[in-house]
């Protein structure tokens, strides 16, 4: 079986991984995707994205490199794509345009529930399968949308949980996230917030494919640097987290945190206007459809600042985020990678 993927995104590559270990039919790989996996069509370590003006810049590449796909699905017998929808949706419409009987299934929609709710329906007439990772995405669809919840990838590779907190605070963990524009600007604030913390041990998570480019840290002596970010959230007592996959799983795992996040101001100035969500911590997200208070405190653009920070971190319940933990579990229900296998293999 010829599989043409498109994975753009680190997390992405993660949960490619995962499906991956669960096929039992021989495989292929073409198309997108981290080079431990095979010979990809390029390295997308070297053209990382971060917000919208960075997304204009790259226009003509990206353009490219679609074309370039629409070629190998020729051959393809399934077409995988995984996330990153401002490309992936794209290209399903110009390989369905041209090879209209192509299975195309994609993993990890775009959240159209939460902007573009209009997209929903490219999506169903484009994609043959739609696997929601979402347990409640399915109702913005469309009744002919051929969509189904196959569970969430954190509970395939997340195996242990927090079974009790410590009384005492003793290891922190600082994820300034895995992108250079995000690190670059969280981790100067995460320096001055770490001094107050004299008698902690401090963790930094820094992810395996940035190991050599520490200096966009800059001086880290007073840390423990990790590249397992999930052994690192097992092993901390309190964390203080970049948006994005890792705040779920800390939510999952059950270690306490505090969501951080600043963004270009124009960015943030047109996201605020399209985006129709309350919270941007999926967690919280999740706390809210099942009509519950926020899991977890989330501080962005002018209210990050030390000082709210050691607020929250003082006045954060962990006994009532452990509980909520366990609740978060039991809501989505199990792993997607076994599920994402079979559809591929049928």
């Amino acid at each position: 079986m010829k599989i043409l993927v498109s994975a753009l995104e680190h997390s992405a590559n993660i949960h490619l991984r995962s499906v991956l270990c669960q096929l039992n039919a021989h495989y292929s790989l073409e198309g997108i995707f981290d080079r431990s996996l095979g010979t990809p069509l390029i390295d997308m370590q070297q053209h990382a994205i971060m917000g919208f003006s960075d997304v204009i810049q790259k226009i003509p590449f990206f353009l490219k490199l679609a074309n370039k796909m629409v070629e190998l699905s020729k051959n393809a017998d399934k077409v995988l794509l995984i996330d990153s929808s401002g490309f992936n949706l794209p290209l399903a419409k110009k390989i369905k345009k041209k090879y209209p009987h192509k299975e195309i299934i994609y993993y990890i929609l775009p959240q159209a529930w939460a902007w573009k709710r209009k997209r929903v329906f490219s999506l169903a007439q484009n994609i043959d399968r739609l696997l929601s990772i979402i347990p409640f995405e399915k109702e913005y669809y469309p009744p002919y949308a051929n969509i189904e919840y196959v569970g969430h990838p954190l509970l395939d590779s997340i195996t242990e949980y927090k079974k009790s907190l410590n009384k005492n605070i003793e290891k922190i963990l600082f994820m300034p996230g895995s992108r250079k524009g995000e690190i670059q600007k969280l981790m100067p604030l995460f320096q001055k917030l770490s001094k107050n913390f004299p008698d902690k041990e401090l963790l930094l998570a820094i992810p395996k494919h940035l190991e050599n480019h520490k200096d966009l840290y800059g001086d880290i002596a007073n840390f423990t640097v990790t590249n397992n970010a999930q052994k690192a959230l097992q092993e901390a007592d309190f964390a203080f987290i970049c948006s994005g996959t890792a705040t779920l799983e800390a939510a999952i795992i059950g270690t306490p945190f505090i969501l951080t996040y600043k963004a270009k101001a124009l960015d943030y100035f047109i996201g605020s206007k399209v985006i129709q969500l309350n919270y941007i911590g999926l967690a919280n997200i999740f706390f809210e459809k099942m009509g519950k208070s926020p899991m977890h405190p989330e501080i962005i653009q002018d209210q990050l600042t030390v000082e709210n920070l050691l607020k929250e971190y003082h006045e954060l319940n962990r006994d009532r985020f452990s509980s909520n933990s366990k609740l978060l579990r039991e809501y989505l229900q199990k792993g997607s990678a076994k599920r994402v296998a079979e559809v591929l293999e049928n």
